[in-house]
């Protein structure tokens, strides 16, 4: 089964480009319309706390996507995006998933956008029967084979092996300090990265710094970062790798330019949020950073009429709003699999079945093409798709090399 997600329908209702393909046979007539099933497709992620702009940036692409399908007015169903509010954090998300599965229209989630959170929502989601597609969460455990989870992105076995390479082969960085803030995202991307610098010829020093107060649930000390970067300047490693969040990797930077330290400092995409040169203080001790993220190429971020519409709907900058695309085309999706689907089961076989078509299809979205391993995982080898970023201002640099 393979749909390509196109424009072929767009003109009929707002001149959006709609990129899903509607088939006419779903056309329906105003009597019909009031009879219209309603469907729900919950969004989970943080949209409150210190992780917030991930969540909405997502928030935006899928209402984007549901909302310009139900515009062409040729569906057989209604869809409503219902919002869940994880604050990314893994104790917060379980009872965020029940609520979801426990909504009787609700036919699959959107989410979570954090590693910690989909792998705490996962159990109910699967036991359920719901589909779960992330836009962003790349930790490599998560995929542990469940047949409901799916990714949007390559994980951070590509992300974080891309990362090392960028550090030891680009840089030339023969020695690497790994820092890990200790969240099963941070754990996880910190790990890959340290094997990936060892095998790319690097010495590796592993540290940790747990979460601070900075971060949603972290209770550490900030005080931690200056004795980590005077550490740090004293073993002047050619390079440091922070796996973590932008709410702290904001506290390290700051503190390894008072140290001193001239070298190499480099984050994955946890780092990549408004909040790190809102909080980072002064902002110049961000200049010079890496940043990677899995949203590489031309269709990376919503663009042309996309990026307009996105933009009038949530204010968010489409350029910087890292996993918009992503969660749009997960939108796209569900709708493509909520057309060929029995509807007439009631939501329990709806979620089943949404499950078995995501398995079975290949569909090409403003991201690329889709096609999704039996774990959930992305087909293709990653190759091309993580940008690489470098902090040149006050704003996050949306400039980026594709690796």
């Amino acid at each position: 089964m393979k749909i390509r997600l196109n424009k072929s329908v767009a003109a009929l209702a707002t001149g959006a480009l709609l990129l899903v393909g509607v088939p006419v046979a779903g056309l329906a007539t105003a009597s019909s319309a009031a009879a219209k099933p309603v469907y729900v497709i919950g969004y989970e992620g943080p949209l409150t706390g210190s992780g917030a702009q991930y969540g909405q940036n997502e928030l935006g692409g899928l209402n984007l996507a549901i909302n310009n399908a139900n515009a062409t007015g040729m569906l057989p169903f209604t869809l409503q995006v219902k919002s869940y509010d994880s604050q990314g954090d893994p104790t917060l998300s379980p009872a965020q998933a029940q609520a979801e599965v426990a909504n009787t229209n609700l036919v699959a989630v959107v989410g979570d956008a954090f590693s910690g959170a989909t792998h705490a929502g996962e159990p109910y989601w699967y036991s359920a029967h719901v589909a779960a597609i992330t836009p962003s969460a790349t930790a490599v455990t998560i995929a542990t084979g469940k047949n409901n989870f799916f990714r949007m992105v390559y994980g951070d076995d590509i992300q974080g092996t891309t990362d090392a390479n960028f550090l030891v082969k680009t840089k030339g960085a023969k020695t690497v300090t790994v820092i890990s803030d200790g969240s099963f995202y941070g754990a996880g991307i910190a790990g890959v990265v340290s094997v990936a610098a060892k095998t790319a010829g690097a010495t590796v020093t592993n540290d940790a710094l747990p979460q601070t107060s900075s971060c949603s649930g972290g209770v550490a000390s900030v005080s931690e970062f200056a004795a980590e970067a005077t550490k740090i300047k004293a073993s002047n490693p050619a390079a440091v790798f922070y796996g973590g969040y932008a709410c702290d990797f904001a506290n390290l930077l700051p503190a390894l330019k008072s140290a001193g330290y001239k070298g190499t400092v480099m984050s994955g995409d946890g780092s990549y949020d408004a909040v790190l040169l809102k909080t980072t203080t002064p902002k110049s001790a961000a200049k010079g950073a890496y940043l990677s993220a899995a949203n590489c190429g031309s269709t990376g971020n919503l663009t042309g009429t996309l990026a307009k519409q996105y933009k009038k709907l949530t204010g968010i900058e489409p350029a910087a709003a890292l996993y918009d695309a992503q969660a749009y085309d997960a939108g796209n999706i569900l709708v493509a699999a909520l057309q060929k689907v029995s509807l007439t089961g009631g939501v329990p076989a709806i979620r089943a079945a949404i499950i078995t078509y995501l398995h079975a299809g290949s569909w090409t979205g403003v991201t690329g093409k889709i096609q999704f391993q039996a774990n959930g995982n992305l087909v293709g080898t990653g190759k091309g798709n993580i940008a690489i970023y470098k902090v040149t201002g006050t704003k996050l640099p949306t400039a980026h090399t594709c690796y």
